[in-house]
């Protein structure tokens, strides 16, 4: 896995071994931040359910201001620090390890805000729903906040305006998808 384009460009990135993590594949990542491309520069960035940090990563290489990483793995967090490190853009990040919505309640506590938040969890058990839920009364997000879930391609999402949001847009691949939702005002 590596960064596809800016300031790290073709930079390597360490993910963990074996199926802990479900790196977004190059192709994947590409077509994600060609969708949001003039939304980065400058944007504040959160990476829910981080993983190796690699979307993060690539929103940093590509000219996000900042961005916060959450993942409750140990390991994945530790990933994340040397990733981080290796492309030259630990200054404009903070890791957390920490359960999602522990991670944003800490958060929220420190008076954070961001514009975009993508959020790649475990599919199928229903954490997206548990995060999204908290965001809905958060100060971390507002209306103009881009959401993102990756999720599988046969994840309903029918749901989601129940859940106090619009969907914008639904990408779909071969085995997955990108949700595109903003919060309802």
């Amino acid at each position: 896995m590596r960064v596809i384009s800016g300031s790290a460009r073709r930079l390597l990135l360490k993910t963990l071994p074996g199926n802990e993590t479900r790196p977004t594949t190059d192709k994947i990542k590409e077509t994600l931040f060609n969708m949001i491309n003039f939304d980065l520069p400058g944007s504040v960035f959160l990476d829910l359910f981080a993983g190796s940090g690699a979307i993060g990563i690539e929103a940093l290489s590509r000219g996000a201001s900042a961005a916060v990483f959450i993942d409750n793995n140990i390991k994945a967090a530790a990933v994340i620090r040397e990733n981080l490190e290796h492309t030259g853009l630990a200054a404009a990040s903070e890791v957390l390890t920490a359960e999602a919505v522990s991670g944003l309640r800490r958060l929220e506590a420190g008076k954070k805000h961001f514009d975009i938040v993508f959020m790649d969890p475990p599919y199928d058990l229903g954490l997206e729903d548990t995060a999204l839920r908290y965001l809905k009364n958060s100060g971390i997000i507002s209306a103009d906040t881009i959401i993102i879930i990756e999720m599988s391609r046969d994840t309903d999402t029918e749901h989601i305006s129940e859940l106090g949001y619009i969907i914008d847009k639904i990408k779909t691949y071969k085995t997955n998808k990108h949700i595109f939702i903003r919060r309802k005002e």
